[in-house]
């Protein structure tokens, strides 16, 4: 029954299919990246994948305006995830998948960013394979590179950031994660720290620590690419108190490269900035 719409349940319970009878079609998954937010961004194959959706399970960061380009018909379910707020756990999003696709749909598992970036695209395509269920990956734009093209702050840069490394700011328990710091505290590369806002002071303790100098250059970027974008140009060592304040998804960016980084407003005298002076794009 193709044109059913399966009906969203409460936390904790799974999708009810309709039972329809006879022979299906074979159903799809589509892990696609919706990008950093702004809806320009989203490439050309993502938008294919959205319009062709019977179904589209998104990550609460996707933008209305980016949901509005599905069909009007196709169900909509929401499984946003929040710092110590999960609607639907990961086992249960990957069980949905599958199960849509086993009842013929096409389902689009729209995600913020890129899909294999921080976002558990990898889990959901080991899912649908344990399943039999055909899986394709649409990759998207992941927020360090619209925040670092807004800042006008390369991630790499010839003279001072001959690699970039991306990490994650928190575990999987919520604790501060296991990284090789001593590596991520060698001079001339940038590190782009993902989830890591409530985690800031640690991390610059440990880059620090590990001997990365506290004056090397940072950045915090607040809602990268959207109209709401926010970025706080700071040191290594002013990290912890410019990420306090920040509440929406948030990057920190560390490295010499960010020295580069300018408002969109109009420009300073110097780039030599005071350690937390608030930038906010227009």
């Amino acid at each position: 029954m193709r044109n059913r719409k399966p009906e969203n349940q409460p936390a904790r319970g799974l999708v009810v299919l309709g039972g329809a009878r006879g022979p299906r079609r074979a159903g799809e998954v589509w892990l696609v990246g919706a990008g950093p937010g702004d809806p320009e961004l989203l490439t050309i194959k993502a938008l294919k994948a959205l319009k062709g959706a019977d179904v589209v399970v998104h990550d609460g960061l996707v933008s209305g305006e980016i949901l509005d380009l599905a069909p009007s018909a196709a169900r909509r379910i929401s499984v946003a995830k929040r710092k110590s707020r999960h609607s639907y756990a990961q086992v249960e999003i990957n069980r949905m998948l599958v199960a849509f696709a086993q009842e013929g749909l096409n389902v689009v598992r729209l995600k913020g960013g890129d899909p294999f970036i921080f976002g558990r695209g990898g889990e959901e395509l080991e899912a649908c394979r344990a399943a039999g269920v055909e899986c394709h990956v649409v990759p998207g734009v992941t927020a360090a590179l619209a925040a670092g093209a807004n800042a006008g702050a390369p991630l790499t840069h010839r003279g001072s950031a001959q690699a970039v490394t991306f990490v994650t700011g928190h575990a999987a328990s919520g604790a501060e994660p296991d990284l090789d710091w001593e590596s991520l505290a060698k001079a001339n590369q940038t590190v782009v720290i993902y989830m890591g806002v409530s985690t800031a002071a640690g991390i610059a303790a440990r880059l620090i620590g590990a001997g990365r100098a506290g004056s090397t250059p940072a950045l915090v970027v607040e809602n990268a690419s959207r109209s709401d974008e926010r970025r706080i140009v700071t040191t290594l060592a002013g990290l912890p108190a410019a990420a306090q304040g920040v509440h929406g998804p948030a990057l920190l960016i560390v490295g010499e490269a960010m020295s580069l980084a300018l408002p969109s407003a109009p420009a300073v005298e110097s780039l030599a900035v005071p350690p937390n002076l608030e930038l906010r794009v227009k």
